[in-house]
């Protein structure tokens, strides 16, 4: 069993690309007495109307088959009341969804997330561990282990293991962060192109659509057609909403 943070960096730095960073770590995590692992990332957590946003990166291992669409395009993810707990708080937590469970999940509980908890309780994937690792520039990837047919004495074991599991999510996040690209640094709920990138960037210095299109050499005419573009895909209704939004969706950094 690994139980150091640089053996567990020397295991994943083995490995060059995502899907082999995934599956060494799954291994480790079998050390702790998880049968599945799961990482996601997303840059920004909530849409301007307070619903979790899908991740840029995820990857899974030994989940059941139809967990990845129920998730992301069945809109479980949103409703996921572990990864509603992850966002706000900043600690490791061991959950659990059976009824005589005294996690810090079960009090979380309510009717919204009722379809989740029918899910677990059908795949046997009641109970887990995850981690929250919260970034300085508000993104977030947390990391999930996940026992199926638990011993009734999990809760209590798996307290031993959270901190090796904390380690493990840590080295996996520092080791997957240098592979993402542009795209994988984007929220999914907008995707703005580059020249709507641009002129959304400038009209936040607080410049008029005439003195971005001298800047890049365009028409102003074509300045406002790439910001009233991006003023849609934002569903913003004025240029202070548009920047705001881009703000929020971090587009202009």
């Amino acid at each position: 069993m690994l139980h150091h943070a640089c053996e567990i960096d020397a295991v994943l730095s083995a490995a060059e690309s995502f899907d082999e960073r995934m599956a060494l770590a799954h291994g480790v995590a079998a050390d702790f007495g998880l049968t599945s692992l799961i990482y996601d990332y997303t840059p920004v957590r909530f849409s301007h109307e307070g619903d979790l946003i899908n991740p840029s990166v995820l990857g899974m291992r030994a989940v059941p088959e139809d967990f990845g669409p129920l998730w992301c395009e069945g809109g479980y993810y949103q409703i996921d009341p572990v990864q509603q707990l992850a966002f706000r708080s900043p600690k490791p937590f061991v959950w659990s969804y059976r009824r005589e469970g005294r996690t810090v999940l079960n009090p979380f509980l309510n009717a919204d997330h009722e379809r989740v908890v029918d899910y677990v309780h059908a795949t046997r994937i009641t109970c887990g561990m995850t981690v929250p690792v919260h970034l300085p520039d508000g993104g977030c990837a947390t990391v999930t282990g996940i026992c199926q047919d638990a011993d009734a004495d999990f809760d209590r074991v798996a307290d031993v293991h959270l901190g090796g599991f904390t380690v493990l999510a840590h080295a996996l996040h520092a080791a997957n962060e240098p592979l993402f690209g542009v795209r994988e640094r984007q929220s999914v709920a907008v995707r703005l192109t580059p020249r709507e990138t641009e002129c959304v960037r400038f009209a936040a210095e607080g410049l008029s659509a005439k003195e971005i299109s001298l800047k890049l050499g365009r028409s102003a005419a074509t300045v406002v057609m790439h910001l009233n573009a991006a003023a849609r895909k934002l569903q913003a209704r004025n240029r202070a909403q548009m920047i705001a939004r881009a703000a929020h969706y971090r587009f202009l950094g």
